[in-house]
């Protein structure tokens, strides 16, 4: 459905939206299993390690954000709670779809993360934007099942604000409109937000600011601007300027090219062997190079690295990298694979029990900077494209790795995978788990 969006007006009133999928995992979990609705319910990190999304009803059970869920699991299962392995293909699937319906609602989007987005509404100023944004929020739910909440503001920072405010808040029904409020209003708003929650602050900066007697959002827009820049840095001035209603952070439309592609997961249990590692480094590897032909983007060269458990004796521990640029840049599965088998020999030692791996592809390119491998003919080239285009083809019709390179060896005899026993269909992405209705 097409939005009979309003017409430009350079004198309007700054007015960005930050638009965020309500507990994003979790709700995508429920979209396919209404059973879900009101229960509480958790998604797991890799390898079912810790919390990394919550329902409200979870939340309200005091289970903590990171909370490792060995520790909970007895607690959470005597409350009612149900558990999820992470769905990876699901949650991007889902997260297009919402960016998709986004788009409809202004010519000026910033994908921000999987489950946020911004959106420019200055160029709105005859519309109720309060209305429009429950108009969004209807049109979103209708289209995906998933909900969202709303901040609008003048500037990204009090967007991001606002949009707290509108999930605290079950009065605001999603929509939290910061240009409506008066300026004391806002202020008064402002100082019941800790400043933990302003966009950029984290951990140890929350620690910094507590001593310098920042508590509350409304501290922190008070605070000098120069002052702040001298004491931190540029980015805390800029900070201070948007919580004071001056745009200083641009929606970003249109990004430059990648600096890297990263795959990489911690193994379901130790491995020792080479080939272990050589087919879980050929499976990131495929992963990654199948990121790099969506972006259309080229490899200029190929990292890999391995190591043992942090938590072990130092006797015990390895880990060693090592990168290796490729002769020309290229997105060719066969010769990304070929590349990092040889770069994951090198580096690997025996005796050592592994628990990660990753492939990073770098100085990546586009196609018109891409040079030709002048020891290559362009029939060559062109017939490594064909090929790759028809395996990507195969595996986005008949479902992920229908093909795969035989280094990469067979799934059910791959005990080093991640694990994923809590795992929900993917419902979305592969034919043998579309939803049946009986």
């Amino acid at each position: 459905m097409q939005m009979n969006m309003p017409t430009f007006n350079p004198s309007a009133t700054r007015a960005i939206a930050l638009v965020d999928v309500n507990n994003f995992y979790v709700s995508c979990e429920r979209v396919f299993n209404p059973k879900l609705r009101g229960r509480p319910v958790v998604v797991l990190s890799n390898n079912d390690g810790c919390i990394i999304s919550r329902s409200a009803e979870a939340k309200a059970l005091d289970i903590a954000m990171g909370a490792p869920w060995f520790k909970v699991r007895k607690y959470a299962e005597q409350e009612g709670v149900i558990a999820y392995s992470s769905n990876y293909a699901l949650y991007a699937d889902m997260s297009n779809r919402v960016m998709s319906v986004l788009r409809q609602f202004s010519p000026s989007q910033e994908v921000y993360s999987i489950d946020e987005s911004f959106l420019d509404f200055t160029d709105f100023p005859r519309r109720d934007l309060s209305a429009y944004a429950q108009q969004l929020r209807q049109t979103v739910l209708q289209a995906t099942g998933l909900p969202v909440c709303v901040g609008i503001a003048r500037s990204k920072t009090l967007a991001k604000l606002a949009n707290h405010c509108a999930k605290q808040q079950a009065t605001l029904n999603g929509v939290c409109h910061f240009n409506n409020l008066a300026p004391t209003v806002l202020d008064d708003t402002l100082r019941n937000i800790d400043v933990s929650h302003v966009w950029g602050i984290g951990r140890n900066l929350n620690k910094h600011l507590h001593e310098v007697g920042i508590h509350s959002a409304y501290d922190l827009k008070m605070s000098d601007a120069a002052t702040m820049r001298q004491t931190f840095n540029v980015v805390m001035e800029k900070t201070v300027r948007e919580l004071n209603g001056t745009s200083c952070l641009a929606l970003e439309q249109v990004r430059g090219p990648q600096q890297q592609i990263l795959s990489t997961r911690s193994f379901g249990r130790a491995v020792r062997d080479l080939q272990s590692l050589e087919e879980a480094v050929t499976l990131y590897t495929t992963r990654a190079g199948e990121k790099l032909r969506q972006r259309k983007l080229y490899a200029g060269s190929v990292y890999v690295y391995i190591r043992t458990s942090p938590f072990r004796d130092a006797q015990q521990q390895y880990d060693n990298n090592l990168r290796l640029p490729l002769h020309t840049a290229t997105n060719d599965t066969l010769q990304l694979v070929q590349a990092a088998l040889a770069a994951l020999r090198q580096i690997y030692r025996p005796g050592y029990d592994y628990m990660k791996a990753g492939v990073s592809l770098g100085e990546l390119v586009t196609a018109e900077a891409q040079q030709q491998d002048l020891f290559q003919s362009t029939a060559t080239h062109e017939k490594a494209g064909r090929l790759m285009h028809a395996l990507d083809t195969i595996n986005q019709k008949m479902g992920r790795a229908t093909l795969r390179l035989a280094s990469e060896g067979v799934q059910h005899h791959q005990p080093w995978r991640m694990k994923q026993e809590l795992k929900s269909p993917a419902y979305t992405t592969c034919w043998d788990e579309l939803l049946a209705v009986e």
